[in-house]
């Protein structure tokens, strides 16, 4: 689409868009530089993790990090390849949960009649509001009383109810699911099941990929389960092992490469699943009211 000579939204790059992807690159570089230091941090040797003055890239690359995290895991009778396993069991049967629930959820509210969705939306709502550590003690008392502390759904059931997600697909639901869409399909004899299944999900892909995003963080880094309501070594995930093998060792210099290197690795899923996913991720934001 051209305006006084002046391309708008090009489906490839137009040489009018280069002031604004040369603010862009100028930008994307200065908020990229926590994740070069990162990186470059993970790597550095001893040597260069306290020189004066300190210097921003690695010289010397090594593994030496990483390879020492390994080991300290092993000291301590339960090797990292326990924890790993722990943190993607649950964070998979977390997104997988999430996501059927917060969409049956969204789907009720938005596309079913019934008394006290008004009142359930608001609740909802509300609940955006409140954080984790407020309702600590309560999930506790729940999870002691249906007798589920220190198993794997200690890590899980906390983590099921998402008010975010709900809203989320709620509000690209009211916008990307036409009424007329759902009655042409009751005219033609499908259930409610049968258009949330065939029609509405099909149509809010964008929202559904943007839950299992949140979903991912919120499980990948959550150290509530572990810290709380478990107890039992062996059923502790990754983030928990992270934050606490630096605490539990005396040498500053061996825990600052050791730390650089657990946040490292628990760095890296979140950023390639936001680069393969950000599209979708900045469509749900766009549609769903959220600036």
């Amino acid at each position: 689409m051209a305006k006084s000579g002046i391309t708008f939204n090009p489906d490839r790059f137009h040489k009018d868009q280069w002031r604004f992807h040369a603010f862009l690159g100028v930008v994307s570089l200065f908020m990229g530089l926590p994740i070069i230091f990162i990186v470059n941090h993970a790597f550095k040797p001893y040597s260069e993790l306290f020189a004066y003055p300190p210097k921003f890239f690695v010289r010397r690359p090594t593994f030496e990090n990483f390879l020492r995290l390994a080991t300290f895991s092993s000291e301590s009778g339960i090797p990292i390849s326990r924890y790993i396993f722990n943190s993607i069991l649950v964070t998979i049967i977390v997104i997988i949960a999430t996501i059927i629930i917060s969409s049956l959820a969204a789907f009720a509210l938005s596309k079913l009649d019934f008394k006290g969705k008004i009142a359930l939306n608001k609740i909802n709502t509300f609940s955006l509001m409140f954080v984790p550590v407020a309702v600590a003690i309560p999930r506790f008392l729940v999870l002691i009383n249906i007798g589920i502390y220190n198993t794997y759904f200690a890590h899980i059931i906390p983590l099921l109810a998402m008010p975010v997600g709900i809203f989320l697909i709620k509000q690209f639901m009211d916008t990307n699911v036409p009424k007329e869409l759902i009655e042409a399909a009751k005219i033609d004899g499908a259930g409610n099941w049968r258009i949330y299944w065939n029609i509405a999900l099909p149509l809010v892909m964008p929202a559904i990929v943007t839950v299992a995003i949140l979903a991912f963080q919120v499980s990948w880094a959550n150290m509530e389960g572990s810290s709380l309501f478990v107890d039992k070594e062996a059923l502790r995930t990754l983030p928990f092992y992270m934050s606490t093998v630096i605490s539990q060792q005396g040498n500053i210099v061996v825990t600052a490469g050791v730390g650089a290197a657990a946040q490292l690795i628990m760095f890296i899923p979140n950023l390639i699943i936001f680069i393969f996913m950000q599209n979708k991720v900045m469509a749900s934001m766009a549609q769903s009211g959220i600036k």
